[in-house]
């Protein structure tokens, strides 16, 4: 593993989402992840679906026993209570940081519709957290309500897991819609960083006709990943096993496609902090 070193500026914040759930989203979160960090990154998951996947994908299968959570945090930061950022992150084997969930964060939604500046309790809580990191991925939960509002007013940007089996292309609409509004109203620097095709058996007519139809309808609009993550048993049972593909099979198809989605968004990031420092006249 390379050497990880400070920071040098604020981390990236990414928002991983599609309202349609069985996309690999957590999957890609966990992956992408520890696949940063296994490049020297410092990493930072955060764990915004109720559900808790991220966090019992990590290992943490009994997170109701959890003291502090997301939705702990973001209560006090509501409430305008002092708090310590730090209380409540756990720490993954593999080298990432997590902020846990729970069940807790299901009443979240309801809190904040009578919160004041309610779209940006997410990013005031990650606020200080930023300085310590290179990235910061949100999982969020698959739906368009105001947890994931939150993680697109938080986030810099955005990468959307498309399942190969079944392109929604209504669901895709709804999604974009959201985020153009929320570039509008809350966050005008948010940007999609891409769609990431998930659970792909490129052998199949299927597939392939979902790849093509994703690159004529999205394509002009957004980045479509070259990487194409291929439907894998093993995978899907690394969540039960608590750790990333990379150890779990790390020979295997999916690992490989990890690791070259994980170089694909490097190398975007570094292109996109060049020409913000070129604008800056650096």
């Amino acid at each position: 593993m390379a050497k990880k070193e400070k920071p040098p500026r604020g981390a990236k914040v990414i928002a991983i989402a599609n309202q349609k759930g069985g996309t690999a989203k957590t999957t890609s979160a966990v992956n992408l992840g520890i696949g940063l960090a296994d490049q020297g990154k410092r990493v930072l998951l955060v764990d915004a679906d109720p559900q808790g996947d991220l966090t019992t994908a990590l290992g943490w299968t009994d997170a109701d026993r959890l003291d502090v959570t997301l939705a702990t945090q973001m209560e006090r930061v509501v409430r305008d209570e002092p708090s310590d950022c730090h209380e409540g992150i756990l720490h993954h084997d593999e080298g990432v940081d997590l902020v846990p969930t729970n069940i807790e964060l299901s009443g979240m939604e309801m809190t904040l519709v009578n919160a004041m500046s309610r779209e940006y309790t997410l990013k005031n809580y990650l606020s200080d957290l930023k300085k310590e990191y290179d990235y910061i991925l949100i999982d969020c939960m698959p739906s368009l309500g105001m947890l994931t509002v939150n993680a697109l007013a938080a986030a810099d940007s955005v990468i959307i897991p498309v399942q190969a089996h079944y392109l929604p292309l209504k669901g895709m609409t709804q999604l974009m819609k959201t985020i153009g509004r929320v570039q509008r109203q809350i966050n005008p620097s948010l940007k999609v960083d891409g769609v990431l095709l998930t659970l792909a058996d490129m052998r199949t007519n299927l597939a392939r006709a979902t790849a093509e139809n994703l690159k004529q309808n999205y394509g002009r609009i957004v980045k479509v990943y070259k990487t194409v993550i291929p439907v894998s048993v093993r995978a899907a049972e690394t969540s039960a096993a608590g750790k990333s593909i990379y150890r779990y099979d790390k020979n295997g198809a999916a690992a490989k496609a990890y690791a070259d989605f994980t170089g694909e968004v490097m190398r975007d990031g570094e292109k996109q902090r060049h020409r913000h420092e070129a604008a800056l006249g650096r």
